[in-house]
């Protein structure tokens, strides 16, 4: 028990019971302080936890090494569409070529504002065909992640309420139903010499030939999102 005398002599100072009493409060409020300021430095250095279930952050890497090995293969279509004189084929593939990079760089973000991590990997070795088979190539890589692959990860991610994860793989969806489109019009005509413009938009990848009057039926943002691609 602290006994309260009325005058404390302190370094040459004479407090009285009630100074005492201030004093000891200001300095347990000074603890306190340090206290708090002590968790907050633990919890900035210590890596955040997961939010989701660990398949959808499996999934999202998995989308993420896809769409790395995609862009990857399809830079290698394209330089030989150029060496093959299909100037459409080649803009095309280097078209989904950049989708397929903002698609890697969304499903990056995601997996780390999720609290994952990004797995190492290798990307796979390419070795192209003909412009012809490149195309049919793509077709049904594409078609396989817009009827199977991102629907099952979409629909984990909606259980898991990620909207992180739901957004990004929902984006690479949309994109990819027009690459399928776009490739398969492609093949159909690669012996007409076609030599048009495409648009990707930068911040979801969609892709198309015909650039969109306001904003971009996939993500919503402004028209001047979208680059071309030559």
């Amino acid at each position: 028990m602290l006994l309260w005398p009325d005058e404390l002599e302190i370094s040459n100072f004479r407090l009285t019971a009630f100074q005492w009493s201030v004093w000891q409060g200001g300095c347990n409020m000074k603890k306190h302080f340090i206290i708090l300021i002590g968790a907050a430095l633990v919890a900035a250095v210590i890596p955040a936890q997961a939010k989701v279930s660990q398949q959808t952050l499996d999934n999202v890497n998995a989308a993420f090494q896809g769409e790395s090995n995609a862009a990857h293969r399809y830079e290698a279509f394209a330089k030989k569409a150029d060496a093959e004189g299909y100037v459409q084929a080649a803009r095309l593939f280097r078209a989904a070529a950049r989708a397929e990079t903002i698609h890697k760089e969304n499903h990056k973000e995601a997996i780390l504002a999720l609290g994952g991590k990004v797995k190492d990997f290798k990307l796979d070795e390419i070795k192209a065909g003909t412009t012809a088979e490149n195309l049919q190539a793509a077709i049904k890589g594409e078609s396989y992640e817009r009827d199977t692959m991102y629907p099952d990860f979409l629909k984990q991610a909606k259980e898991d309420g990620a909207k992180e994860a739901t957004r990004t793989l929902l984006y690479a969806q949309k994109a990819e139903a027009e690459h399928a489109k776009l490739y398969q019009e492609a093949l159909d005509n690669l012996s007409k010499k076609l030599d048009a413009p495409i648009y990707v938009c930068k911040v979801c990848g969609y892709t198309t030939t015909k650039l969109p009057a306001r904003n971009c039926p996939s993500c919503r943002e402004s028209v001047s999102q979208y680059v071309r691609i030559d």
